[in-house]
């Protein structure tokens, strides 16, 4: 039996070999991961993505994505969605964006769904779908013991990162914040940390074209910008793993529960302590005192990044190399699919019986 594997990305995220979201880069992983099986791979992304397998595409994001646009974009996914569900026959839909839900397809394919936020993000309903052979993921063991009653969850399967596409380097003399600048990630505590503990920082990531992450930026992150404290925009590749190589640490002030924390475990493969507020399952990834500080309030930043020079390159790679293999997640999925591959298959055995 052969398997195809039809992934949907977030309407507003496109899928490139080096993603910059989080859940892209899950995606991507799987998508070559599948290709590399010999499986048919088909990714439904905005136009601009450039997967190993297949391209279904829509149109690109908009200049600002309003309420507006996110129902445009549900719907134009809701419909491309059960199209190819008629004409490719998937033996399974993959669905990774936070708004799921919008665009399930009709019943009949298996369909798995990653969930790439705190579980408290969702609305609650969702967390027990309605429609059958429909199976929540977890990406993390702490994000699934943060699940609301009623909640009808399979067993974690852990964010994995390429450990071997990271090498430590000689450690310079700047701190590092890395991702997507949003409120919720809390960069503002990091360069208020960075000039409290006069520690020159650099802070990587994409503003991505939301009113209230663009408000954010204006507000709350350029009046703290200057000659030491700077945004460099976002970063992907060779460049990234170069900056988290060369970093004296990675500062991760998340205000949100992490549920995976894709940039930390990046940071120990190359080597890179972590600094971070306790946070979800950032308690589970640090290794306190370690591979990196945990502190419990944003007025302790300044003094764990100073404490982050304890800390041994080694360890923290040590630690990836034993903990966060991109290899384990990707069989990981390889494993659902096929089990829920042989479900549909049995399900449509009986009906036709």
């Amino acid at each position: 039996m052969s398997l195809c594997v039809l992934s949907v990305a977030y309407p507003f995220a496109r899928v490139t070999a080096d993603p910059i979201g989080g859940a892209e880069q899950v995606l991507s992983a799987l998508d070559r991961a599948l290709v590399a099986a010999g499986a048919r791979s088909v990714v439904l992304a905005c136009d601009g993505s450039a997967p190993a397998g297949e391209l279904q595409a829509i149109a690109a994001p908009p200049a600002e994505v309003d309420d507006a646009a996110r129902a445009r974009a549900q719907a134009a996914v809701r419909d491309r969605l059960a199209d190819l569900v008629e004409r490719l026959r998937p033996d399974v839909v993959h669905l990774h964006g936070i708004d799921f839900w919008s665009y399930l397809p009709p019943p009949g394919v298996p369909v798995a769904v990653t969930l790439h936020l705190p579980l408290a993000w969702y609305p609650p309903a969702e967390l027990a779908p309605r429609r059958p052979d429909t199976w929540l993921v977890p990406v993390s063991a702490d994000q699934a013991r943060r699940a609301p009653p009623g909640a009808r969850l399979q067993q974690p399967i852990e964010n994995g990162v390429d450990v071997e596409a990271f090498r430590p380097a000689r450690k310079r003399g700047f701190a590092l914040s890395l991702g997507r600048i949003c409120p919720e990630k809390g960069f503002h505590l990091a360069l208020d940390a960075a000039r409290a503990a006069d520690a020159p920082l650099l802070l990587a990531g994409a503003v991505f074209p939301y009113p209230e992450h663009r408000r954010y930026f204006d507000e709350e992150i350029r009046p703290r910008l200057d000659r030491r404290r700077r945004w460099i925009g976002p970063v992907t590749g060779a460049a990234k793993r170069r900056l988290l190589a060369a970093a004296r640490c990675l500062v991760a002030p998340s205000l949100a529960p992490e549920t995976s924390s894709l940039v930390a475990r990046e940071a120990l493969a190359a080597g890179t302590p972590v600094v971070a507020l306790r946070r979800g399952v950032l308690a589970d990834v640090v290794d306190d005192g370690r591979t990196g500080v945990l502190v419990d309030a944003p007025e302790a930043l300044p003094g764990a990044l100073r404490d982050a020079a304890a800390m041994r390159t080694e360890d923290c790679r040590r630690a990836a190399e034993a903990r966060f293999s991109l290899r384990a997640m990707t069989e990981g999925y390889l494993r659902l699919y096929w089990r829920l591959a042989a479900l549909g298959g049995e399900r449509q055995e009986g009906r036709a019986a």
